[in-house]
């Protein structure tokens, strides 16, 4: 039998070992993030913003101001996707629903998620159609023309989870090629399909949240265990992006990223409003954006006039055409 100094020894070493291997970040109590941050605040880009929180609110920024904002307090349901479309409506899921709305805070069109699922990604496709997908037994791809009110395509998605439908899914979204990125968060897994329900393509990784399909034929992915990864068409990781490579920021959560037409990654860091008591005078910052060296250039932290709330959705204005995507053969 060990002496209980040895032991004791053998403990202590274990946990020092233990927390060496835990990610060089700001601990609680001390800053979060640096007390100059990089970039330019609000001024740095022209950006539309939602999260998911308790309350469900949208905001565009411009010029480095707050010009619109639609504040839904009594809302029922967390705003998990959200898209600005060029002609000024805005399509979201909300947990609950998805509705489209136009700049004046009208309804346009609105689905309400039958008991038992859930709703927390829709994409527009042009002007008249809108993807989502259902969670639920059993989860259902959908795409509604929300002109006549057909549905056009429906089928449906794998789950590893049937019975708990809130962990199924968040974001899905349309590539280039016409086929669809899908986030299994309960399968551990992204899988791309294409418009007959096929999948053609997976790779495995840990509490995926989102996935884009960059222009280099790539996969940008984040998770919620606060990893960014870029993986190739055979799913080797070629960039990536963890706590550890930003040590001066305190981090609680990835949940989207986009690459930027200048090579640097935006990604949003989301606080759980639900367990977390946000402090606003030493919170953490809603986005970075980092170079392919991972320093980082700009940091988003509006927490006080304006308070944008928790951050899920960054969609840049840069003049693109978010609507501008089909399934297949649906335009």
């Amino acid at each position: 039998m060990k002496h209980p100094v040895y032991a004791l020894l053998g403990v202590l070493w274990m946990a020092c070992l233990v927390a060496r291997a835990q990610p060089s970040q700001a601990a609680p109590g001390t800053p979060a993030a640096p007390a100059t941050l990089p970039g330019k605040g609000l001024a740095q880009h022209d950006f539309f913003y939602a999260g998911e929180q308790k309350q469900r609110d949208l905001y565009i920024v411009k010029e480095g101001r707050l010009v619109w904002s639609y504040l839904e307090p009594n809302g029922k349901g967390e705003i998990s996707d959200a898209v600005l479309m060029s002609n000024g409506n805005i399509l979201f899921a909300h947990q609950f629903g998805v509705t489209m709305i136009n700049q004046a805070k009208q309804v346009v069109w609105n689905y309400d998620a039958p008991a038992g699922t859930e709703t927390h990604t829709a994409q527009p496709i042009g002007k008249n159609r809108v993807l989502f997908v259902q969670n639920g037994n059993p989860a259902i791809l959908r795409v509604v023309n929300i002109v006549t009110g057909a549905t056009e395509k429906e089928f449906v998605l794998e789950t590893g989870n049937p019975a708990s439908v809130h962990g199924q899914f968040r974001r899905a979204r349309l590539t280039d090629a016409g086929t669809l990125l899908v986030a299994h968060m309960d399968m551990k897994k992204i899988s791309e399909y294409d418009s007959s329900g096929k999948e053609i393509w997976s790779v495995a990784i840990e509490s995926p949240w989102s996935a884009v399909r960059l222009k280099n034929g790539n996969t940008l992915i984040a998770t919620n265990k606060k990893v960014v990864r870029e993986v190739d068409p055979k799913g080797q990781t070629v960039w990536e992006l963890k706590p550890e490579d930003v040590p001066d920021y305190r981090l609680s959560g990835f949940q989207t990223a986009s690459r930027l037409p200048n090579g640097n990654t935006l990604v949003n860091n989301w606080v759980n409003s639900w367990s977390t008591t946000i402090d606003k005078s030493n919170a953490e910052v809603q986005a970075l954006e980092v170079t392919p060296d991972k320093r980082v250039v700009w940091a988003l932290r509006e927490w006080n006039n304006p308070d944008l709330g928790p951050a899920t959705t960054i969609q840049l204005l840069d003049g693109s055409v978010p609507e501008d995507v089909h399934f297949g053969d649906i335009r």
